[in-house]
């Protein structure tokens, strides 16, 4: 359905040969609205939008006072909307809380809108918590095989092959891919022939065997001929190292909140770490990726040429969660000027 130059497109500034793209969960900050965050993201995805990066994507998150990003499938029309060139998509789409159907029809409609810019991204988990989870579903009577159809399911509305017509939807080439932090996705994507996202920024020790299970495991398909990966990579970039590192502060406070199951909005930097942690963050293992990288140009592009070289990827997917709106739009700036 689709080719490989729906991933790769040619034309694109790239850190050593390989595009960087954006994933965007639209952090809502501690004074801040929903209505302050997405017009924050659309500034920031115009701007990645002309320094040249591949995609920007938004991730499906609920009942999160911190994330914006919720209706998925509108802001991506949101955002598309804003921008010219780069290709807005789900980084994703949490597929069981949705009919097929729906979102067959929603993503068909963003394509007929912005032809040939739209991205699909699926996954598994619920993006949130299980009463959550429950009033999103209705019902959590589903099981792990209940994911896999459901994918053939959606495919099948845009190839025309179901028997209820997703209009519109129907005939559009929508790229279709699977995202994960652990290897189940990986051999679905490597037995369905899909294009794979892995978020190494929070799941760094799966990282390289989730990717070792794609490669092994891949079969071609009319969508894609050889395996693909697009892996997520936490990266905040300034002048400095030290600047980068208090910037790193806000996300490294998010997380913390997370781990002790009491996630709030994103909080201004801070001094030190040791201000607002209360345990030890963890230490990865032999073989694991380094979920995050905070450092000037150098600092910075050192990290990325290591977890290409230890991947193999080829693409990355930049996210990162930063409090002033200048020192965002400089991150991204200084990565852009690393894509060469």
């Amino acid at each position: 359905m689709n080719t490989l130059s729906l991933y790769r497109p040619s034309g694109k500034k790239m850190l050593n040969n390989i595009p960087l793209s954006v994933l965007d969960l639209i952090p809502v900050k501690d004074t801040g609205s929903a209505q302050e965050s997405l017009a924050a993201s659309a500034e920031l995805a115009k701007h990645v939008d002309q320094l040249g990066f591949n995609r920007y994507w938004v991730a499906e998150h609920h009942n999160h006072p911190g994330i914006a990003s919720s209706a998925t499938s509108v802001v991506i029309g949101h955002l598309a909307e804003q921008t010219e060139h780069i290709r807005v998509g789900s980084g994703g789409v949490m597929l069981p809380n949705h009919a097929s159907l729906v979102i067959a029809e929603q993503f068909g409609t963003l394509a007929a809108m912005y032809p040939d810019r739209i991205d699909l991204g699926l996954g598994r988990a619920p993006g949130t918590d299980q009463i959550t989870a429950f009033a999103l579903r209705r019902t959590l009577n589903q099981s792990v095989e209940d994911f896999p159809l459901q994918v053939e399911e959606l495919e099948s509305y845009f190839t025309g092959d179901a028997r209820v017509k997703a209009i519109p939807g129907i005939g559009e080439n929508i790229p279709l891919w699977l995202l994960g932090s652990s290897g189940f996705s990986a051999r679905l994507a490597a037995e369905t022939g899909r294009p794979f996202s892995f978020a190494s920024h929070f799941a760094g020790e799966n990282t390289l065997p989730a990717l070792e299970i794609y490669r092994n495991n891949f079969q071609p398909s009319q969508a894609l001929k050889e395996p693909y990966v697009m892996l997520g990579a936490s990266v905040i970039a300034a002048d400095t190292d030290q600047k980068a590192q208090w910037i790193a502060s806000s996300q490294q406070q998010m997380r913390e909140s997370l781990r002790r199951g009491n996630p709030g909005r994103l909080q201004p930097p801070v001094g030190e770490v040791e201000d607002y942690q209360t345990a030890p963050m963890p230490i990865p293992g032999p073989g694991a990726i380094e979920p995050s990288i905070a450092g000037g140009p150098d600092t910075v592009r050192k990290g990325l040429e290591d977890l290409i070289e230890k991947t193999g990827a080829d693409e990355l997917i930049i996210t990162e969660q930063t409090y002033h709106q200048e020192d965002r739009l400089r991150s991204y700036e200084i990565i852009g000027d690393l894509m060469s």
